[in-house]
């Protein structure tokens, strides 16, 4: 299962004209290191569970569990996972998977945009299904677990 994920690759490049500019990374590294406890809050309360979206119903337990969890790590892992997740190319990984896979992905996804993502993963997968959901976040599992369970509960028991 590919929930939410980055492949193929999410920095634009001649290969992928598609993509995030780099600078949209560079602006999460900056944000990092100026205050790193500051861009664990703002990224939960806002993008990644769609917070920031009329309506959002919001869980300050979940921006708190997310804070949490962006604090135990370190420091430089956080910055050099920030290149690993929008720089590899997956491409070559993906077309190599011969099992089913299934792919669920957020249409209002604003962390990794469907259109970068599951939309051309899904193409490159010998035996992928696209699942998405209208209007979830990249955190919908978080967000609306009694919506996606039940679609990964029936991929692993077919």
């Amino acid at each position: 299962m590919l929930i939410g994920a980055v492949p193929p690759v999410m920095v634009k490049s001649e290969a992928n004209p598609g993509g995030l500019p780099i600078e949209v990374f560079d602006s999460f590294r900056a944000a990092l290191v100026a205050n790193r406890a500051q861009f664990y809050v703002d990224v939960p309360t806002g993008p990644f569970y769609g917070f920031n979206r009329d309506g959002a119903k919001v869980s300050q337990g979940a921006i708190d569990n997310w804070w949490r969890q962006g604090m135990m790590g370190g420091a430089k892992a956080h910055y050099d996972c920030i290149k690993a997740f929008s720089e590899t190319d997956f491409t070559e990984d993906l077309k190599a998977i011969d099992v089913p896979v299934l792919v669920m992905h957020g249409e209002d996804d604003q962390i990794v945009p469907i259109a970068d993502s599951a939309h051309l993963a899904i193409k490159l997968l010998r035996n992928g299904t696209l699942k998405t959901y209208a209007g979830l976040p990249h955190g919908m599992c978080t967000t609306h677990p009694d919506v996606v369970n039940p679609d990964l509960l029936a991929f692993i028991q077919a």
